[in-house]
């Protein structure tokens, strides 16, 4: 509901607290038509207890909110060991996945090398088995 002159609006301004503007205390103002109706205005004491209100209402948020940080905290330094040993088994994992890499690697290098040196020392062989690995291929892909 907008303001008019002499009465109120039913829902708390941005500053908490209701606007009053026109004749004061004395309850009623005049309608456009011309006639008077009774409307409650806003007095000093009705805007000092909306004004304790408010502050009530700030000292409850005030310690909602610290209960909430505290239990964020509490929360938080329970979870940091879990997170800490999860940490160093990821890294542990890491570091095992690493050296296991690095040994593949390693051992199909020395597979090629064996390899080559074989084919240099038998190169008739290594065409003969080539051609029979190659007709087996052949055989198993019809």
């Amino acid at each position: 509901m907008a303001t008019t002159t002499g009465t109120t609006t039913p829902f708390p301004t941005s500053s908490g607290s209701s606007t009053a503007s026109g004749s004061g205390s004395s309850g009623s103002a005049s309608s456009a038509g011309g006639g008077s109706a009774s409307t409650p205005t806003a007095t000093n004491s009705d805007t000092s207890s909306k004004a304790s209100g408010n502050g009530q209402t700030a000292d409850v948020l005030g310690r909602v909110v610290q209960g909430a940080h505290s239990a964020i905290d509490r929360l938080a330094e329970s979870a940091a060991p879990a997170v800490h040993r999860l940490q160093d088994g990821v890294h542990t994992a890491s570091d095992a996945l690493t050296q296991r890499a690095h040994d593949a690697r390693e051992m199909g290098d020395e597979w090629a090398e064996s390899l080559r040196s074989t084919v240099r020392e038998h190169p008739l062989a290594a065409v003969a088995t080539a051609l029979a690995v190659g007709v087996l291929v052949a055989r198993l892909a019809r």
